[in-house]
């Protein structure tokens, strides 16, 4: 690997990990910005290009699981946490299971057309626009006060509501966290409640996709691509522990619509520009 390479796989990382939970689209603007500056698939192959744009999630997916362990440790009943002690509603893993069920049979059946077919810069635009029209719709309609003000009182209605919600991220641009969030909030969840079950849910589901998207392209990946794929993992990693720390505070907030005018105008930019 040369010092390009480790600079593009380096920025890779970077964008992933500063844009995956944030309700922007992670692969879209790595999509964006591999097609406008680094071509990695003339650096490698295009499948090769693909697959480790899938696979460097696992970096911030591995950021998620560090900086919400607690959580994680409470759903497999490993550790209580505040408030659980007097008898408090709690999340629980039948109520994952059920979000994930949508976009795990959903991916399994359409991974094959959404490599072919949407990733490139043209769909990712299109992603872009509807899903900041997702986030607007979800801000005018959602309710005064948030009916689920904590992931604990989710229902199991909510949870599958999400996860179909969840199943729009399939289209580059479009955003899992933009998606599932503006869904929960749709469904009457707090911001934070519904970006708590979100990047909870993102782990099986972006460990899953990364590991059988490795399984099925390993034989086209190269050797010399290995070190190019662990410099992405450990950058996504890095700037997912910041990203993730900086969005949950910010969420409840300033809620979806500077994100959404962001996405409209970054896809109008790009319009112009690229396409």
């Amino acid at each position: 690997m040369n010092l390009w390479e480790a600079f593009a796989a380096f920025i890779l990382g970077l964008v992933e990990g500063l844009t995956e939970f944030a309700p922007v689209s992670s692969t879209g603007h790595m999509i964006i910005v591999d097609d406008a500056w680094f071509q990695t698939k003339d650096l490698f192959t295009p499948q090769a290009a693909n697959t480790f744009k899938v696979v460097i999630q696992l970096g911030s997916i591995l950021a998620v699981v560090v900086l919400m362990r607690d959580r994680f440790m409470n759903l497999f009943g490993l550790k209580k946490l505040p408030g659980q002690d007097k008898g408090g509603p709690r999340l629980n893993l039948l109520q994952v299971i059920v979000g994930l069920i949508p976009f795990g049979v959903l991916g399994v059946l359409f991974e094959d057309y959404i490599d072919e077919y949407l990733f490139s810069t043209r769909t990712v635009v299109i992603g872009l626009v509807l899903g900041a029209v997702l986030m607007l719709i979800a801000e005018w309609r959602r309710p005064v006060v948030p009916k689920t003000d904590t992931v604990d009182r989710l229902t199991y209605k909510q949870a599958l509501g999400m996860g179909l919600f969840q199943c729009l991220a399939m289209w580059p641009g479009f955003s899992r966290s933009g998606s599932t969030i503006s869904g929960g909030v749709l469904l009457g969840l707090s911001h934070r409640a519904a970006a708590d079950f979100t990047f909870i849910m993102a782990v099986p589901i972006m460990a899953g996709a990364s590991f059988l998207k490795l399984l099925k392209s390993w034989d086209s990946i190269p050797p010399v691509a290995i070190p190019f794929f662990a410099v992405g993992f450990v950058s996504a990693f890095l700037f997912g522990l910041i990203s993730i720390r900086f969005f949950l505070k910010l969420i409840n907030r300033i809620k979806l619509v500077p994100f959404a005018i962001y996405r409209l105008v970054l896809a109008a930019v790009i319009y112009i520009v690229l396409l």
